[in-house]
């Protein structure tokens, strides 16, 4: 027996306790595939009767307000596999979150909220896009190095940077800070630079022992706080240590241009010298002549 149908039923046909629908909002969103998605519903389950979550017209979550009964997709609905695993009901709030979203779970997901007095209605038209989330840099041992997120960073955004799965860098809100871990202040020590404005990190002087897996994890409050998105991007980063600093080689080319108008200056010189002594010698003129030839 659907529990949940009958205190709906319930809501709308005992006197006194009859619900009209007071709200209705339309939110559109897109993200990116992998990330984690929430959607808010923006009240206390206290203080609501029912709350009921759907994904193209099938229930995927419910809660009520005594959390009597929790389901989320398969324990709503028994055939039901679409999101096994990758949904999370939040107990006092009833937002849902979708983790490690695919393009297949573009659709439009439905929140209905049932009190004795109202029924608000919010919709998200959510739409899944595939990223490029892995990028590969690398540069040679002494040069700089920036790792650009490619986003419009907001006052709402927090921005975490990972190496190698260790903290180092930190923005939230207007407020950044660069790690304060001794093993991480002696690997970086005065090398990195965190931009407030876009997010972005760079590492000067770098060396080899940099070399590995720089990770940003985003978390930003859109659309009036309706939605929270979890993004993870990869730098899969190399410095290559050819032995010589770019200096260096720049140097070593001069040298080699140098050679070259040297001996070009020489081989100029000896043939202006032979032609000298062939005009005095009338022999070595002809030898010179028929060389020439």
């Amino acid at each position: 027996m659907d529990y949940f149908l009958l205190f709906t039923l319930w809501l709308f046909f005992v006197p006194g306790v009859f619900s009209v629908i007071t709200a209705r909002v339309t939110v559109s969103v897109s993200v990116m595939k992998g990330d984690s998605v929430t959607l808010y519903t923006n009240v206390k389950t206290t203080q609501q009767e029912e709350i009921l979550w759907y994904f193209n017209d099938t229930r995927i979550a419910a809660i009520a307000g005594d959390l009597s009964r929790i389901c989320t997709d398969v324990q709503c609905n028994e055939d039901t596999e679409r999101f096994r695993d990758r949904l999370n009901l939040e107990n006092q709030t009833g937002s849902l979150t979708i983790k490690n979203i695919q393009t297949a779970d573009t659709g439009v997901y439905q929140l209905k909220i049932f009190s004795r007095s109202s029924i608000r209605e919010t919709t998200f038209s959510v739409t899944v896009d595939v990223p490029d989330k892995v990028k590969t840099i690398s540069v040679k041992k002494g040069e700089s190095v920036t790792f650009d997120p490619g986003v419009i960073k907001t006052a709402n955004y927090v921005m975490r940077w990972y190496f190698n799965e260790t903290l180092i860098a930190e923005i939230t809100g207007d407020q950044s800070k660069i790690c304060t871990d001794v093993q991480c202040k002696e690997r970086f020590r005065d090398r990195l630079k965190l931009n407030n404005q876009t997010g972005s990190l760079t590492i000067t002087d770098t060396r080899t022992t940099d070399s590995g897996d720089y990770k940003l994890l985003i978390i930003s409050r859109i659309l009036q706080n309706s939605v929270s998105i979890t993004s993870l991007k990869t730098f899969i980063f190399t410095v290559i240590d050819s032995g010589l600093s770019s200096a260096a080689v720049a140097g070593i080319c001069v040298a080699v241009v140098l050679l070259f108008v040297a001996a070009a200056a020489v081989g100029v010189i000896y043939y202006c010298k032979r032609l000298h002594a062939g005009q005095n010698n009338p022999t070595a003129q002809s030898s010179l002549e028929i060389g020439v030839i």
